[in-house]
């Protein structure tokens, strides 16, 4: 008979390595799709949902409903990493760049878990971020051609190691760290960070700085789908408020895809 120990130790791997090829397979979409469609497919719950889906095997509708409340608002501060990163990408080095942005992601993530956030306050929260960053993320999104990248043989282990280590703290601390410090920690921006390791050394700052700036439309159906999160969570059950953030996330990306196409057709 297996030991409760080994039993956690597997089902973690097991848990990890879903993880890892859910985004492992998105970069790979977004590194040769452009920056517009590899944005778009960046946004998707690639990594913040399968650990959401791993949280609500341990945990009832209540903690998955309140981990999304203290995941609301750092949405928001995923944003102004966006916008970092953008702006010092365009004459900065990766480790000055990255380095400042997620600085930032932790200094408002810290500055968001000292508040007791309602569903309306996360909301707000992400209005205000949106209103200031999207404008100034415009002049950063456009590049006349998406450079051809040649694939390194470190990119799959980075971006797999980076994605099993997020659902494996996320799902290990969870019952000491609670709802709160879970949905933080779920919303760590794991695949805008793969994407500026492994795209700014090689195509530099500004193309890169192009792919991350074309995810704040879909930041924002990421932070909407979060809101769906906890009120489909509260009322139909872990499942079905899962599968209702998803298609949130889904159609609000296929929306914005439809719109640049018919943008694009209409010049």
């Amino acid at each position: 008979m297996m030991s409760a120990d080994l039993s956690f130790i597997l089902m973690l791997i097991l848990r990890m390595a879903v993880a890892a090829a859910f985004v492992v397979s998105a970069s790979f979409i977004a590194e040769r799709a452009g920056p517009v469609i590899g944005a778009l497919v960046a946004t998707l719950p690639i990594s913040a949902g399968p650990a959401y889906v791993f949280l609500a095997l341990d945990h009832d509708a209540a903690f998955i409903a309140q981990g999304a409340l203290a995941s609301l608002p750092v949405n928001a501060a995923t944003i102004f990493l966006s916008l970092i990163y953008a702006w010092l990408a365009q004459r900065h080095s990766l480790l000055v760049s990255c380095g400042a942005a997620l600085g930032g992601w932790l200094l408002l993530a810290t500055l968001i878990r000292s508040v007791q956030w309602t569903l309306l306050g996360g909301l707000i929260a992400n209005a205000i971020a949106f209103a200031i960053a999207l404008p100034l993320l415009e002049r950063f999104r456009h590049i006349a051609r998406m450079p051809v990248i040649a694939p390194r043989w470190y990119d799959i282990p980075l971006r797999a190691s980076l994605v099993a280590l997020l659902v494996a703290t996320v799902v290990s601390l969870s019952g000491w760290a609670g709802p709160t410090i879970s949905g933080i920690m779920a919303l760590f921006p794991i695949v805008f960070t793969s994407l500026m390791l492994i795209l700014h050394p090689r195509i530099g700052g500004p193309v890169t700085a192009a792919v991350i700036a074309n995810g704040a439309w879909g930041l924002m159906g990421f932070g909407l789908a979060i809101a769906v999160l906890h009120v489909g969570v509260l009322r139909f059950g872990s499942a079905i408020g899962l599968t209702l953030a998803l298609l949130t996330c889904v159609f609000w990306n296929l929306g914005l895809w439809w719109n640049g196409r018919r943008k694009t057709a209409g010049r």
